[in-house]
């Protein structure tokens, strides 16, 4: 039976190894960082198509593009929703657990807001807004789909697996340590 000051030697150690362990990863920080971007662009991109589908609708120019506008602003949503990675999408949506996948869609947003410029001469602060989130939420896609190729989002997946087991295990640790100190507790007042 160790003595006191031996069972505080042991938890000072078994706390300065947790310290040590609770880094954040690099790369699970690195890719919040480029979600929180991606949804940026996202959200940019679904301002731009909303202002752009109220003027074709206002002026009556063209239905058509007013439409295409509005698919565009239902498809970038779900850009962003997917970005927050929510387990309710990503069970609705298998394919979008795969980073290759998540690209194409954003590029495919990207190009759905870049099409149709047809007031070039008109609005030129619109157009200029529309060109810099398209091209934001390209670049993003560009990423996304490299990344999808070099396996980046399996290994993220993986070392999200390791971080919530790791946390897992240091609650139970802390739950056992808070039950062993009651029982010791426990045991002493027996004694006396």
């Amino acid at each position: 039976m160790p003595r006191n000051g031996d069972v505080e030697e042991e938890n000072v150690a078994t706390t300065s190894s947790l310290t040590i362990r609770n880094r954040a990863d690099p790369l699970l920080v690195t890719c919040r960082c480029f979600s929180v971007l991606t949804s940026l662009a996202a959200i940019l991109c679904i301002a731009v198509n909303v202002l752009s589908a109220v003027r074709s609708f206002k002026h009556a120019s063209d239905i058509f593009d007013g439409i295409f506008r509005c698919y565009a602003v239902i498809i970038a949503a779900f850009v962003v929703l997917a970005e927050t990675e929510w387990s309710f999408i990503l069970k609705f949506s298998k394919a979008l657990e795969y980073w290759a996948v998540r690209g194409m869609l954003q590029i495919f947003v990207a190009v759905m807001t870049r099409a149709f410029p047809d007031y070039i001469g008109e609005r030129r602060d619109l157009f200029l807004l529309q060109s810099i989130a398209s091209y934001f939420l390209l670049a993003c896609g560009f990423i996304y789909v490299v990344s999808g190729v070099l396996c980046i989002g399996f290994l993220k997946r993986a070392r999200q697996k390791q971080e919530i087991t790791r946390e897992q295990a240091a609650k139970d640790l802390e739950e056992l340590e808070r039950r062993r100190e009651e029982l010791e507790q426990l045991l002493l007042a027996e004694r006396v």
